[in-house]
């Protein structure tokens, strides 16, 4: 069968090729599940693993398979399979368990294994094929109301985690109520950032770069949301005129913007952070000013990356309540389609093409 591939820290090498058929066979269990791929989104992950910045193919391989925010069908499920069926919509989490305490009580996401395994990134091979076998303890169940949009369920759960992270550091509290949130970028992240926000009944203001009115801007809008250009308002003067956020879900990519949210984070305040940023890049910050607001105002910065079964499951009823809230909105972020795993090169072209790009997706097969 076809698959995208890239190896692992050689830029520009993706290429299409042909592997082994995914079979039940490697299950003697009977526990085994095999999907018919129909979607598979990509993003920012991709992009550095094609462009050879980090990935590492699984063992025995030279190769890695991209791909890991899915969407299939099931075709074929074990003997011992009880959870699933054939035809059922589903979305395969990412990240599989390691060797931590915390993998073997099923938070694999939290892991302090330096070697972790996630399916499309590191040591284990992605969905950006045809088929794939996985066990159903890692797969999760699609509403056949979601099949157009259920491409944004991996990313969702990304946002799911770290507001989930964040109301649980404030349980501490006893009493938290949010009621004004920022939004640091207005990318796909952002945007399911802040419709789930304001599902939660936040007010919810989105910065990012570039100027309204575009699609990203008035998709904020849709929604009940502000939009800001840190280009007309900085954070500070933003956070003046709404009175301080008590809650901000950063989403850049842009590190030194995380120091600018630590200084208009509001008390009591939780500032969640989900950009993972390569580089090295050094600023000035006014160290002392940062300290003693967070030391006086008890407010917390916390970090989250991926997400668990429980987080894609979230993910699902923020999905539908959005659908049924604001109809038509979320299809409008599934900005690019590629159609078929040959036109493969069409994936970095996109990734790279300034604006109008919100969600890049593969149409690898109709159901």
């Amino acid at each position: 069968m076809k698959a995208v591939a890239v190896q692992p820290g050689v830029p520009d090498s993706v290429h299409l090729r042909e592997v082994a058929n995914s079979s039940l066979d490697s299950f003697s269990d009977g526990r085994g599940v095999l999907v018919k791929v129909l979607e598979v989104g990509v993003d920012g992950t991709d992009k550095e693993l094609i462009s050879g910045v980090y990935g590492s193919p699984p063992p025995g391989d030279d190769y890695l398979i991209i791909g890991h925010e899915s969407l299939g069908v099931v075709v074929e499920a074990g003997h011992n399979v009880h959870e699933l069926r054939v035809g059922d919509l589903v979305v395969a989490t990412v990240r599989r368990p390691g060797h931590s305490i915390y993998d073997r009580i099923g938070m694999y996401d939290m892991t302090t294994d330096d070697d972790y395994r996630e399916r499309g990134i590191n040591l284990l091979h992605g969905f950006l094929t045809e088929y794939f076998v996985d066990e159903p303890e890692f797969i999760v169940r699609v509403p056949s109301a979601l099949k157009e949009v259920g491409v944004l369920l991996e990313p969702t759960s990304v946002i799911e985690k770290g507001i989930d992270q964040g109301y649980e550091i404030q349980r501490r509290l006893r009493i938290w109520h949010p009621r004004r949130a920022a939004v640091l970028g207005a990318g796909t992240i952002g945007l399911l950032a802040t419709m789930a926000l304001r599902l939660r009944g936040l007010q919810v203001c989105t910065f990012a770069r570039t100027k309204p009115r575009y699609l990203n801007s008035d998709l904020v809008e849709e929604i009940g949301g502000c939009y800001h250009s840190t280009k007309d308002m900085s954070l500070e003067e933003a956070s003046r005129d709404h009175r301080g956020f008590d809650l901000i879900f950063e989403a850049t990519g842009y590190s030194p913007i995380v120091f600018e949210a630590m200084t208009v984070l509001g008390k009591n305040g939780v500032l969640v952070l989900s950009s993972v940023t390569g580089g090295g890049r050094t600023i000035e910050v006014p160290a002392d000013s940062i300290n003693r607001g967070f030391v006086l105002g008890n407010k917390v910065v916390v970090g989250s990356v991926n997400a668990s079964r429980d987080h894609f499951a979230e993910g699902i009823k923020d999905l539908s309540q959005g659908a049924i809230q604001w109809p038509g909105w979320l299809s409008k972020l599934l900005t690019h389609r590629i159609d078929g795993l040959e036109n493969y090169g069409e994936i970095m072209r996109l990734l790279t093409k300034p604006k109008a790009t919100i969600k890049v997706y593969v149409k690898v097969a109709d159901e």
